[in-house]
C-alpha cells in the first residue's frame, strides 16, 4: 500500500499533466509503451529507484540521470512526465514505478479515446478476465515469475489466438504478463477494467450465462444495476457453455455466481465436509 507521500505525489502529477498527455493523440500510444519499459526498469533496478527518489538530491540531478538514461530517444512528453516525478516526494523508492505505470495505463486509454475503442477494450479486458477464471492452471503460469517472460508471453498469445482482440487490449495484456509486479494476473486485469470503468464514467457489468442474453434481459439487468450502483453501467455478456445455467455477475471485485456449476461445487464441498 502506497504511503500518503506517495499517494499524493502520484495524484498531483497526473492531474497537473493530464491535459498534455490527453492532447498527445496517436502519440499517446508511444508513450504508454515507453512508459511501461521504464516501469520494468525501475522494477529490475533497485538502486535506479533509490537515485531517483533521493530527497537529498536536487531535483535536477535526478532529471540529469534520466536524460543519462533515456537521452533523445524518448517522446517530449515521456520525459516530462518523468521529470515531473523524480521532482516529488515519496514515501518509498518503489512507489515511483507505480505511479510511472499509472501514467503508461493512462496513456494507453487517451489513445483509445483518440481511435474511439475505449468502451471496446474495457469489454474485450473483462473477457479476458472472465475467460481466464476458468483457466486455473493457464492463469497460474501467467504470473509465475519461475517462468521466463518470453514462455509466458507465448502462453499469453495461446490464448489470445482468435479474439481479434484490438492491439491496445493485447498490449495491456502483455504488459501484465511481462511485468508481474508481485500481483496475481487476474488482479491486474481486474485493476485495468477498473481504470477504464472509472475513465468512461461508468461501472462495466460482465454477464457470464450458458446462452446468449436477450435484449430484454441486457436491459433490465441494465436498469437493475444503475438502481444499484447509482451510476451508468454498461452490460458485457459472456457466454460460457461450461457454465451450464445460471448467471455469474462481476462488478469489479464483486463477483455473485449462480451458475450451475457454482452450486454443484458448493454442494460437493458441503458433502466432502460432512462425510
Amino acid at each position: 500500500m502506497r504511503g500518503e507521500a506517495s499517494r499524493i505525489a502520484d495524484r498531483t502529477s497526473r492531474d497537473t499533466l493530464a491535459p498534455q498527455l490527453r492532447s498527445a493523440g496517436d502519440d499517446a500510444w508511444r508513450i504508454g509503451n515507453e512508459l511501461f519499459s521504464f516501469t520494468n526498469a525501475l522494477d529490475h533496478n533497485v538502486r535506479l529507484e533509490r537515485a531517483l527518489t533521493d530527497v537529498s538530491r536536487p531535483a535536477a540531478d535526478k532529471v540529469a540521470v534520466l536524460r543519462t538514461l533515456i537521452g533523445d530517444q524518448a517522446h517530449p512528453t515521456t520525459m516530462t512526465i518523468l521529470s515531473d516525478l523524480v521532482a516529488r516526494r515519496w514515501s518509498r523508492a518503489a512507489d515511483i514505478a507505480n505511479a510511472v505505470e499509472d501514467f503508461g495505463v493512462d496513456a494507453m486509454m487517451y489513445y483509445a479515446d483518440s481511435t474511439g475503442q475505449t468502451l471496446r477494450v474495457s469489454v474485450e479486458l473483462a473477457e479476458l478476465h472472465s475467460a481466464l477464471l476458468n483457466l486455473s492452471v493457464v492463469r497460474s503460469r501467467l504470473y509465475d515469475d519461475t517462468v521466463p517472460a518470453e514462455a509466458r508471453l507465448k502462453l499469453l498469445h495461446s490464448v489470445l489466438d482468435g479474439s481479434d482482440f484490438c492491439t491496445i487490449t493485447v498490449r495491456l495484456a502483455e504488459h501484465a504478463t511481462c511485468n508481474l509486479r508481485h500481483r496475481r494476473y487476474l488482479a491486474t486485469i481486474q485493476w485495468l477494467i477498473t481504470k477504464f470503468s472509472r475513465h468512461m464514467g461508468e461501472s462495466l457489468v460482465t454477464v457470464t450465462t450458458a446462452t446468449p442474453l436477450t435484449p430484454t434481459q441486457i436491459d433490465a439487468l441494465s436498469r437493475a444495476y444503475a438502481a444499484r450502483l447509482g451510476h451508468a453501467v454498461h452490460i458485457n455478456p459472456v457466454v460460457d457453455p461450461t457454465v451450464l445455467g445460471g448467471m455469474r455477475i462481476q462488478v469489479g471485485h464483486e463477483v455473485t455466481d449462480n451458475t450451475v456449476v457454482a452450486q454443484l461445487q458448493h454442494l460437493r464441498r458441503q458433502v466432502a465436509t460432512s462425510a
